[in-house]
Protein backbone atom coordinates (compact mmCIF):
# COMPACT_ATOMS: atom_id res chain seq x y z
CA UNK A 1 0.00 0.00 0.00
CA UNK A 2 1.32 3.44 -0.94
CA UNK A 3 1.64 5.77 2.03
CA UNK A 4 -0.51 8.90 2.07
CA UNK A 5 -0.59 11.64 4.68
CA UNK A 6 -2.72 14.73 4.94
CA UNK A 7 -3.27 18.08 6.56
CA UNK A 8 -6.76 19.48 7.00
CA UNK A 9 -7.00 23.13 8.06
CA UNK A 10 -10.27 24.65 9.20
CA UNK A 11 -11.00 28.16 7.84
CA UNK A 12 -12.53 29.43 11.07
CA UNK A 13 -9.44 31.35 12.22
CA UNK A 14 -5.89 32.17 11.20
CA UNK A 15 -3.33 29.37 11.12
CA UNK A 16 -0.72 29.77 13.87
CA UNK A 17 2.80 28.43 14.26
CA UNK A 18 1.49 25.30 15.98
CA UNK A 19 -0.70 24.50 12.98
CA UNK A 20 2.24 25.17 10.67
CA UNK A 21 4.46 22.81 12.65
CA UNK A 22 1.83 20.03 12.45
CA UNK A 23 1.49 20.53 8.69
CA UNK A 24 5.27 20.42 8.25
CA UNK A 25 5.65 17.21 10.27
CA UNK A 26 2.73 15.50 8.49
CA UNK A 27 4.21 16.46 5.13
CA UNK A 28 7.74 15.28 6.01
CA UNK A 29 6.48 11.98 7.44
CA UNK A 30 4.48 11.14 4.30
CA UNK A 31 7.13 12.25 1.83
CA UNK A 32 9.95 10.50 3.73
CA UNK A 33 8.09 7.21 3.19
CA UNK A 34 7.71 7.90 -0.52
CA UNK A 35 4.05 8.69 -0.07
CA UNK A 36 1.52 11.15 -1.38
CA UNK A 37 0.11 14.12 0.49
CA UNK A 38 -3.46 15.41 0.54
CA UNK A 39 -4.76 18.82 1.56
CA UNK A 40 -8.38 18.95 2.72
CA UNK A 41 -10.37 22.00 3.79
CA UNK A 42 -12.48 21.22 6.87
CA UNK A 43 -15.19 23.84 6.35
CA UNK A 44 -18.13 21.70 7.40
CA UNK A 45 -19.24 24.07 10.18
CA UNK A 46 -20.39 26.73 7.75
CA UNK A 47 -21.64 29.31 10.31
CA UNK A 48 -18.08 29.57 11.72
CA UNK A 49 -16.23 29.73 8.39
CA UNK A 50 -14.59 33.06 7.51
CA UNK A 51 -14.99 34.11 3.89
CA UNK A 52 -11.78 33.86 1.89
CA UNK A 53 -9.77 32.34 4.72
CA UNK A 54 -9.46 28.87 3.15
CA UNK A 55 -7.63 30.28 0.14
CA UNK A 56 -5.40 32.36 2.43
CA UNK A 57 -4.48 29.25 4.43
CA UNK A 58 -3.64 27.27 1.30
CA UNK A 59 -1.43 30.11 0.11
CA UNK A 60 0.36 30.30 3.47
CA UNK A 61 1.02 26.55 3.55
CA UNK A 62 2.43 26.67 0.02
CA UNK A 63 4.58 29.65 1.10
CA UNK A 64 6.16 27.42 3.76
CA UNK A 65 7.14 24.95 1.03
CA UNK A 66 4.43 22.35 1.60
CA UNK A 67 3.22 20.74 -1.62
CA UNK A 68 0.34 18.36 -2.15
CA UNK A 69 -0.70 16.16 -5.03
CA UNK A 70 -4.38 15.99 -4.05
CA UNK A 71 -6.55 18.83 -2.82
CA UNK A 72 -7.42 22.40 -3.78
CA UNK A 73 -4.83 24.12 -5.93
CA UNK A 74 -3.18 26.86 -3.82
CA UNK A 75 -3.49 29.36 -6.67
CA UNK A 76 -6.83 28.70 -8.30
CA UNK A 77 -8.60 26.76 -5.55
CA UNK A 78 -9.74 24.16 -8.10
CA UNK A 79 -9.60 20.54 -6.98
CA UNK A 80 -6.67 18.42 -8.14
CA UNK A 81 -6.99 14.65 -7.70
CA UNK A 82 -9.51 11.89 -8.22
CA UNK A 83 -10.83 11.57 -4.65
CA UNK A 84 -12.46 14.95 -4.18
CA UNK A 85 -14.23 17.11 -3.54
CA UNK A 86 -11.61 18.20 -1.02
CA UNK A 87 -13.82 20.64 0.85
CA UNK A 88 -16.03 19.07 3.51
CA UNK A 89 -18.86 21.48 2.74
CA UNK A 90 -19.18 19.73 -0.64
CA UNK A 91 -19.19 16.19 0.80
CA UNK A 92 -22.48 16.07 2.71
CA UNK A 93 -23.98 13.40 0.44
CA UNK A 94 -20.98 11.16 1.23
CA UNK A 95 -21.53 11.61 4.97
CA UNK A 96 -25.21 10.81 4.54
CA UNK A 97 -24.27 7.56 2.80
CA UNK A 98 -22.02 6.67 5.73
CA UNK A 99 -24.87 7.28 8.17
CA UNK A 100 -27.07 4.92 6.16
CA UNK A 101 -24.32 2.29 6.21
CA UNK A 102 -24.13 2.50 10.01
CA UNK A 103 -27.80 1.51 10.17
CA UNK A 104 -29.14 0.61 13.61
CA UNK A 105 -25.93 1.79 15.26
CA UNK A 106 -27.35 5.32 14.82
CA UNK A 107 -30.31 6.72 16.75
CA UNK A 108 -32.14 10.01 17.14
CA UNK A 109 -31.44 12.16 20.18
CA UNK A 110 -33.70 15.01 21.30
CA UNK A 111 -31.64 16.23 24.27
CA UNK A 112 -30.29 19.77 24.47
CA UNK A 113 -26.87 20.54 25.90
CA UNK A 114 -28.52 22.01 28.99
CA UNK A 115 -30.55 18.85 29.54
CA UNK A 116 -27.47 16.65 29.24
CA UNK A 117 -25.57 18.84 31.70
CA UNK A 118 -28.52 18.76 34.09
CA UNK A 119 -28.38 14.97 34.14
CA UNK A 120 -25.18 15.36 36.23
CA UNK A 121 -23.22 12.99 34.04
CA UNK A 122 -19.46 12.97 34.65
CA UNK A 123 -17.44 15.08 32.26
CA UNK A 124 -15.63 13.53 29.32
CA UNK A 125 -12.36 14.63 27.74
CA UNK A 126 -11.61 18.32 27.37
CA UNK A 127 -14.00 20.16 25.03
CA UNK A 128 -16.39 17.21 24.87
CA UNK A 129 -18.64 18.35 27.68
CA UNK A 130 -20.49 15.97 29.98
CA UNK A 131 -20.78 12.29 29.15
CA UNK A 132 -24.04 11.54 27.36
CA UNK A 133 -26.12 9.33 29.68
CA UNK A 134 -28.07 7.55 26.93
CA UNK A 135 -31.38 9.30 27.58
CA UNK A 136 -32.75 8.73 24.07
CA UNK A 137 -31.00 5.45 23.29
CA UNK A 138 -34.04 3.25 23.82
CA UNK A 139 -36.99 5.41 22.88
CA UNK A 140 -39.86 3.65 21.13
CA UNK A 141 -40.98 4.64 17.64
CA UNK A 142 -43.98 6.40 19.13
CA UNK A 143 -41.84 8.34 21.59
CA UNK A 144 -39.48 9.44 18.85
CA UNK A 145 -42.39 10.55 16.66
CA UNK A 146 -43.87 12.58 19.52
CA UNK A 147 -40.59 14.34 20.28
CA UNK A 148 -39.96 15.00 16.58
CA UNK A 149 -43.11 17.17 16.50
CA UNK A 150 -41.43 19.87 18.60
CA UNK A 151 -37.69 19.34 18.24
CA UNK A 152 -35.31 18.35 15.44
CA UNK A 153 -33.11 15.45 16.54
CA UNK A 154 -29.38 15.03 16.41
CA UNK A 155 -28.04 11.61 15.46
CA UNK A 156 -25.80 9.65 17.83
CA UNK A 157 -23.73 6.49 17.52
CA UNK A 158 -24.43 3.61 19.88
CA UNK A 159 -20.98 3.15 21.33
CA UNK A 160 -20.12 -0.49 22.10
CA UNK A 161 -18.80 -1.08 25.62
CA UNK A 162 -15.15 -1.60 26.39
CA UNK A 163 -11.83 0.07 25.60
CA UNK A 164 -10.33 0.72 22.19
CA UNK A 165 -6.62 -0.11 21.97
CA UNK A 166 -4.27 1.24 19.33
CA UNK A 167 -0.61 2.07 18.83
CA UNK A 168 0.46 5.67 18.43
CA UNK A 169 3.79 6.19 16.69
CA UNK A 170 4.75 8.96 19.14
CA UNK A 171 2.71 8.28 22.27
CA UNK A 172 2.95 4.49 22.33
CA UNK A 173 0.20 2.03 23.26
CA UNK A 174 -3.13 3.71 23.95
CA UNK A 175 -6.26 2.36 25.61
CA UNK A 176 -9.28 4.65 25.56
CA UNK A 177 -12.89 3.89 26.44
CA UNK A 178 -15.24 6.29 24.61
CA UNK A 179 -18.30 4.64 26.14
CA UNK A 180 -17.05 5.48 29.62
CA UNK A 181 -15.76 8.97 28.84
CA UNK A 182 -18.12 10.53 26.27
CA UNK A 183 -20.85 7.94 25.80
CA UNK A 184 -22.88 7.77 22.60
CA UNK A 185 -21.50 10.65 20.55
CA UNK A 186 -23.08 12.92 17.95
CA UNK A 187 -22.64 12.16 14.25
CA UNK A 188 -24.99 14.84 12.93
CA UNK A 189 -26.15 17.85 14.87
CA UNK A 190 -29.79 18.88 15.21
CA UNK A 191 -29.13 21.75 12.77
CA UNK A 192 -28.09 19.22 10.11
CA UNK A 193 -24.33 19.85 10.29
CA UNK A 194 -22.28 16.66 10.33
CA UNK A 195 -19.96 16.22 13.29
CA UNK A 196 -16.18 16.29 13.04
CA UNK A 197 -15.81 12.68 14.22
CA UNK A 198 -17.86 11.26 11.35
CA UNK A 199 -16.58 13.63 8.66
CA UNK A 200 -12.89 13.11 9.41
CA UNK A 201 -13.15 9.31 9.54
CA UNK A 202 -15.19 9.10 6.34
CA UNK A 203 -12.91 11.53 4.50
CA UNK A 204 -9.63 9.92 5.55
CA UNK A 205 -10.91 6.51 4.48
CA UNK A 206 -12.31 7.76 1.17
CA UNK A 207 -9.14 9.70 0.36
CA UNK A 208 -6.84 6.76 1.00
CA UNK A 209 -5.10 8.31 4.01
CA UNK A 210 -2.77 5.73 5.58
CA UNK A 211 -1.14 7.90 8.24
CA UNK A 212 -2.41 10.76 10.37
CA UNK A 213 -0.10 13.10 12.24
CA UNK A 214 -1.76 15.79 14.33
CA UNK A 215 -1.60 17.48 17.74
CA UNK A 216 -2.06 15.41 20.86
CA UNK A 217 -5.09 17.48 21.81
CA UNK A 218 -6.92 15.23 19.33
CA UNK A 219 -5.66 12.00 20.88
CA UNK A 220 -8.86 11.47 22.96
CA UNK A 221 -11.02 11.58 19.81
CA UNK A 222 -9.00 8.87 18.05
CA UNK A 223 -10.86 5.99 19.71
CA UNK A 224 -14.18 7.33 18.42
CA UNK A 225 -12.81 7.56 14.91
CA UNK A 226 -11.44 4.03 15.13
CA UNK A 227 -14.90 2.79 16.13
CA UNK A 228 -16.31 4.42 13.00
CA UNK A 229 -13.59 2.90 10.81
CA UNK A 230 -14.44 -0.55 12.14
CA UNK A 231 -18.21 -0.14 11.86
CA UNK A 232 -17.83 1.14 8.29
CA UNK A 233 -15.47 -1.71 7.41
CA UNK A 234 -12.59 0.47 6.19
CA UNK A 235 -8.86 0.25 7.02
CA UNK A 236 -7.52 2.32 9.92
CA UNK A 237 -4.54 4.63 9.37
CA UNK A 238 -1.38 4.77 11.44
CA UNK A 239 -1.52 7.44 14.13
CA UNK A 240 1.05 9.91 15.43
CA UNK A 241 0.08 12.61 17.92
CA UNK A 242 2.74 15.26 18.52
CA UNK A 243 2.90 17.41 21.63
CA UNK A 244 1.45 20.89 21.21
CA UNK A 245 3.41 24.06 20.55
CA UNK A 246 3.04 26.41 23.53
CA UNK A 247 3.73 30.11 23.78
CA UNK A 248 6.86 31.38 25.51
CA UNK A 249 4.72 31.74 28.64
CA UNK A 250 3.64 28.10 28.41
CA UNK A 251 0.10 28.74 27.18
CA UNK A 252 -1.55 26.77 24.40
CA UNK A 253 -1.58 28.67 21.09
CA UNK A 254 -4.96 29.52 19.65
CA UNK A 255 -6.32 31.13 16.53
CA UNK A 256 -6.74 34.31 18.57
CA UNK A 257 -2.96 34.64 19.06
CA UNK A 258 -2.39 37.10 16.24
CA UNK A 259 1.33 37.53 16.92
CA UNK A 260 1.88 33.79 16.38
CA UNK A 261 -0.25 33.60 13.25
CA UNK A 262 1.27 32.67 9.92
CA UNK A 263 -0.34 35.77 8.44
CA UNK A 264 1.49 38.02 10.91
CA UNK A 265 4.79 36.20 10.50
CA UNK A 266 4.57 36.44 6.72
CA UNK A 267 3.51 40.09 6.79
CA UNK A 268 6.55 40.88 8.95
CA UNK A 269 8.76 39.73 6.07
CA UNK A 270 10.21 36.59 7.61
CA UNK A 271 11.90 34.05 5.33
CA UNK A 272 9.73 30.89 5.21
CA UNK A 273 12.90 28.78 5.38
CA UNK A 274 13.70 30.42 8.72
CA UNK A 275 10.22 29.60 10.02
CA UNK A 276 10.60 25.97 8.91
CA UNK A 277 14.05 25.77 10.54
CA UNK A 278 12.68 27.19 13.79
CA UNK A 279 9.75 24.77 13.93
CA UNK A 280 11.89 21.76 12.99
CA UNK A 281 14.44 22.56 15.68
CA UNK A 282 11.62 23.01 18.17
CA UNK A 283 10.39 19.53 17.28
CA UNK A 284 13.72 17.78 17.81
CA UNK A 285 14.76 17.73 14.15
CA UNK A 286 17.92 19.28 12.67
CA UNK A 287 17.57 23.05 12.36
CA UNK A 288 19.50 23.33 9.04
CA UNK A 289 19.13 27.10 8.57
CA UNK A 290 18.40 28.19 5.02
CA UNK A 291 17.35 24.75 3.82
CA UNK A 292 13.95 24.62 2.08
CA UNK A 293 11.37 22.14 3.30
CA UNK A 294 11.66 19.86 0.26
CA UNK A 295 15.33 19.19 1.05
CA UNK A 296 14.52 17.99 4.57
CA UNK A 297 12.60 14.93 3.43
CA UNK A 298 15.62 12.64 3.09
CA UNK A 299 16.81 13.30 6.65
CA UNK A 300 13.42 13.20 8.40
CA UNK A 301 12.91 10.61 11.13
CA UNK A 302 9.63 10.41 13.03
CA UNK A 303 11.30 8.92 16.11
CA UNK A 304 13.16 12.21 16.63
CA UNK A 305 9.96 14.23 16.92
CA UNK A 306 9.14 15.42 20.43
CA UNK A 307 6.19 13.54 21.89
CA UNK A 308 5.57 16.12 24.61
CA UNK A 309 4.74 19.84 24.44
CA UNK A 310 7.32 22.26 23.10
CA UNK A 311 7.63 25.95 23.88
CA UNK A 312 8.35 28.85 21.58
CA UNK A 313 11.37 30.94 22.53
CA UNK A 314 10.57 34.51 23.62
CA UNK A 315 10.51 36.84 20.61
Amino acid sequence: MIARGRFAPSPTGDLHLGNARTAILAYLWARSEGGGFTMRVEDIDRPRVREGLAQQQLDELAWLGISWDEGPDPRSGADVGARGPYRQSQRTAIYQEALAKLGDAVYECFCSRAEIAAASAPHGPQDDGPRYPGTCANLSSAQRAERRRTRAPSLRLRVPPGPVRFHDELQGLQELDPGATVGDFVLRRADGIFAYQLAVAVDDAAMGITQVLRGDDLLPSTARQILLYRLLGVPEPRWAHAGLVLSAAGDRLSKRDKSASLAAVRAAGHDPRAIVARLCALSGLPELPGQPLSERIATFSLDRVAAGPVRLAPS
